[in-house]
């Protein structure tokens, strides 16, 4: 892509996230009335236990990246693996597709882990992510929300194939060809069944998590039972992140995630109850990620000297790939 493609294509997202934000501007001021309703029973414990599952599930994410990594004989010690994927997830709310897994590639290098690893180890994590998202909504929606079932099929429908690539053999071929069309070398090795299996397994926590985040927040609002809330609070927040991942032109997934949330939310509460929602779960997620950030930046950076060190502590990681 040429110099100039590349900055109109970054001027056309910087675009796309201001009208998105003047949007969201424009319906809180519209609405400000219901909105400040919405607030005063917003409770602020809520808001913190909220946030606490969000720092839980972000934690399970890395997990499984890490356990991914390892799988391809990169073990990295958890702090470590800190350091690489939240300084380096920062780089999604930028405008731009790549600059999250650009930014864990090199981060990565400092700890001895080769490129073409680490990006597979980001993509597929990613992939992994989105895919057990489908799952939940899938699951979850059918029982709760007819109405977003309609309007989002399509993430929906996506679903079978998104989870029949996740079988080792079809993601290293996938992989190969696109190494290949790059003129690079294909992967050393495909992830094993029980290290894809490890990272589903802490992926399913995470995405427990993230559901929790969300019920917190809509339980004050939503209308039916216990069970209906709970079930809806998964389903929505599931679907609204896979939308937001899914279009790729806004960084983080800023407005398309939240347009989803409202749409999936609005039958069961008022709109404006909805917007509250949305934009809650938006800071304590954004939050989250500054935290786990900044523990990152307490890991220091190897020192080039003791790099070597750093090395040939590896192989006691690698006997054990998940840990």
């Amino acid at each position: 892509m040429s110099l100039s493609r590349l900055r109109e294509n970054r001027w056309l997202r910087a675009g796309l996230l201001i009208v998105v934000v003047g949007l969201a501007v424009w319906g809180l001021a519209s609405q400000w009335t219901q909105v400040q309703q919405a607030l005063d029973k917003l409770d602020g414990w809520d808001v913190v236990w909220s946030g606490l599952c969000v720092v839980a599930g972000l934690g399970c994410m890395m997990m499984a990246w890490r356990a991914l990594l390892a799988d391809l004989g990169s073990a990295l010690p958890v702090p470590a693996a800190i350091r690489v994927m939240f300084i380096g997830q920062l780089g999604k709310y930028v405008p731009g597709a790549v600059w999250a897994v650009a930014a864990q590639v090199e981060l990565a290098r400092d700890f001895d882990v080769p490129r073409r690893r680490s990006v597979t180890a980001s993509l597929i994590g990613m992939a992994t992510t989105l895919v057990v998202g489908l799952v939940v909504a899938g699951l979850t929606l059918p029982l709760t929300s007819s109405d977003a079932v309609r309007k989002y099929w399509w993430v929906l429908a996506i679903t079978p194939l998104a989870v029949a690539c996740l079988y080792p053999r079809v993601i290293k071929f996938c992989l190969d060809l696109v190494l290949r069309a790059a003129r690079r070398e294909p992967l050393e090795k495909a992830i094993s069944l029980r290290g894809m299996g490890r990272a589903l397994g802490w992926t399913f926590l995470g995405w427990g998590c993230y559901g929790l985040h969300a019920w917190f927040l809509i339980r004050q609002f939503a209308h039916g039972g216990a069970l209906h809330v709970l079930t809806l609070s998964f389903g929505a927040y599931a679907l609204a992140w896979s939308v937001g991942f899914l279009v790729v032109f806004f960084p983080g997934g800023i407005g398309p995630r939240e347009a989803a949330l409202i749409a999936v939310l609005s039958p069961v509460m008022p709109a404006a109850s909805a917007l509250v929602v949305a934009l809650a779960s938006r800071m304590v997620m954004t939050i989250g990620d500054l935290l786990w950030a900044g523990a990152g930046l307490c890991t220091r950076r190897p020192a080039r000297a003791g790099r070597e060190t750093l090395t040939a502590e590896v192989p006691k990681y690698q006997h054990e790939p998940g840990t």
